[in-house]
């Protein structure tokens, strides 16, 4: 089996799914921008070979890298990122090379476009926020009579929270449309609830091999624009409302041979239209693995080894590794450089010694929302999670 994959040294922990990929027999081509002697030894060792590229933006230099893999080891079986930025190039790729392990072309669109998404929601059986183009002041004044305030506007096509707004009266709306950026963007009614997830792993019938759910306290959008501080913790077990939700979600997109990250609201109040308190709504799907050192955290919580399992899924269709160890909380507390804390992170982690799983710094490309010192614990209560947070992001008195 021939997998190309792109970018495999970004996010810098991608190497494990080459190495379970190699150790699987599988031969894995990486295709990427960084010079071969600055690939960590360990991503060298898995590939069969490296194509250097100029820059990945080029789809013509990708293109051709593919074109001489395939001269020189015969059909490409799998051309895959794992990588929100890349995957419709990569489904662009697959199209192409005529590659039918993953989505092509012309069926990317429903799981890049948040206004695409809500049909298939509907189809799941899961509500989500109403929404509206973005075309002008006049058009959305008409949508906040519908909906009220605050509102949020986002890009139809964008990663995570990436220029995404919360407009709370017509001052900011006036502001936004008076810089409003040249891309599609969409206008959503204000959810109040925390971000929970169903991420996990699906075979070529969209069966799912494994799962797990994380909750941010926090919005991510919040994390972004305000500055924040980042955390959120995976679950010890998945909450049935939220397997139900994220089940009928795959199956209506149709997901299929991939890594998934299905973020839901669980709302925090009773919203007209949406539901009660407590219950889920849709927010969007991601064909992915959820950012950052998620993966990790999800290996540390459920005793498992999500790299192994998707490099099963892709060589077998199948999940031959089982993990019966214990399910615990795994916790991220991501700390940003210019507030002054009063433990250092090396204090923090001596701190923590028991509980700690990886203490480590964020890459730049991601500390926006994330933060820059990175401290991972596991804790068996909700209550341990929370004493690990107040003290993770406790700061010294500044008066």
């Amino acid at each position: 089996m021939n997998f190309v994959f792109i970018s495999p040294n970004f996010p810098e922990a991608y190497w494990h799914f080459c190495a379970c990929l190699a150790g699987n027999g599988v031969t894995v081509l990486g295709i990427g921008d960084s010079p071969y002697d600055q690939l960590r030894p360990e991503l060298r060792d898995a590939l069969t070979e490296y194509y250097r590229v100029d820059t990945l933006e080029d789809y013509g230099q990708v293109f051709r890298a593919v074109a001489y893999f395939s001269y020189r080891y015969g059909k490409i079986d799998w051309i895959e990122s794992n990588n929100e930025y890349w995957l419709e190039q990569d489904a662009r790729l697959r199209t192409d090379f005529n590659v039918t392990t993953g989505l092509k072309a012309d069926q990317i669109g429903k799981f890049k476009s948040k206004t695409a998404m809500k049909a298939y929601y509907e189809q799941a059986g899961v509500p989500a926020a109403r929404c509206a183009p973005v075309t002008g002041l006049e058009e959305a004044m008409d949508f906040i009579g519908q909906v009220g305030w605050p509102v949020v506007v986002k890009p139809d096509n964008g990663v995570g929270a990436a220029a995404t707004y919360k407009l709370k009266n017509e001052q900011d709306a006036a502001a936004f449309f008076a810089s409003r950026p040249e891309a599609p963007y969409l206008m959503e009614e204000f959810v109040p609830g925390m971000v929970t997830t169903y991420d996990g792993i699906c075979d070529s019938r969209g069966q799912v091999l494994f799962a797990a759910s994380h909750i941010s306290p926090t919005s991510i959008m919040d994390m972004v624009n305000e500055h924040q501080p980042c955390s959120y913790y995976v679950d010890k077990s998945i909450p049935p409302e939220v397997e139900k939700a994220g089940r009928a979600t795959l199956k209506a997109f149709g997901a299929f041979s991939r890594f998934f990250h299905l973020e839901f609201f669980r709302l925090t109040a009773d919203k007209a239209g949406l539901g009660k308190a407590g219950d889920i709504v849709a927010l969007e799907v991601n064909m992915r693995p959820a950012g950052g050192f998620t993966p990790d955290m999800l290996n540390f919580s459920q005793s498992a080894d999500v790299y192994q399992l998707w490099a099963d899924m892709v060589a077998f269709d199948e999940a031959r590794h089982t993990y019966d160890g214990p399910h615990s909380y795994c916790v991220y507390a991501g700390r940003r450089d210019e507030c002054d804390y009063v433990l250092t992170l090396p204090e923090l982690e001596d701190k923590y010694r028991p509980h700690a799983k990886l203490f480590t710094r964020m890459p730049d490309a991601l500390s926006g929302a994330m933060g820059n010192q990175v401290a991972i614990c596991c804790f068996d209560t909700r209550d341990e999670v929370d004493a690990f947070l107040r003290t993770a992001f406790a700061e010294k008195d500044k008066s």
